[in-house]
This record gives C-alpha cells, structure tokens and sequence, in this order.
C-alpha cells in the first residue's frame, strides 16, 4: 500500500494510476460488454460499463493535461499519451515506456 499511496501525491503518480483503471475500462467495454450485447442480446453491461468508462476517460484526459502543462512536455508527447487511450493496451505501453521513466526522473531529482 505504501507504494500506491506515495503514487497518488504526483501528477504522474495519479496518471499512471489512472491510465491503468482506464485502460481496464476499455478492455472490460471491448471484450466482456460488448460481445454480451451483440452475442447475448444483452445490453445493459454496455451501459453500465461505458459510462464508467466515460468518466475514468474524462478523468485521464484531464490528468493528461495537467501532466502536460506541469512538466512541460512536448505536444507530441501529450498527443501519444493522449492517444493511448482509444487503443486497446496502448495505456499499459505508454505507462511503461513514458510514465514510468518520468516518474524515476523526477524521484531521482528530488
């Protein structure tokens, strides 16, 4: 727990936290929702599933512009970030691959 409690008093920590329950929402929208509506005929998981989804989206994006606009990043790198998000797994990528490494800069920095 100690790990996860220091990652919610950074911007980035908060954004690796939230890319990563972003990226589940997605893949529990895509691969479990979704084929229950058009296999079972059951729509209500979409339902339920895509307005959580719709919030944890919103919530990433916002936390991606705060990122962006803190530590000053390219609009490229924003745009990645932000993109990863409408890509099934891209936000676990991305985390690895840019979030991450930012993270242990800035601790070493500190």
């Amino acid at each position: 727990m100690p790990v996860i409690n220091s990652m919610f008093k950074s911007t980035i920590g908060r954004l690796r936290i939230s890319s990563f329950i972003e990226g589940l929402s997605l893949l529990a929208l895509l691969f479990i929702a979704m084929p229950m509506k058009y296999m079972a005929g059951n729509p209500e998981p979409v339902r339920v599933v895509g307005m959580i989804h719709g919030v944890l989206f919103i919530l990433f994006v916002l936390i991606t512009l705060e990122a962006s606009l803190k530590y000053k990043w390219s609009f490229k790198r924003t745009a990645i970030v932000l993109i990863s998000c409408v890509i099934p797994f891209a936000t676990f990528y991305i985390d690895s691959k840019i979030l991450k490494p930012q993270e242990n800069l800035l601790q070493q920095n500190n």
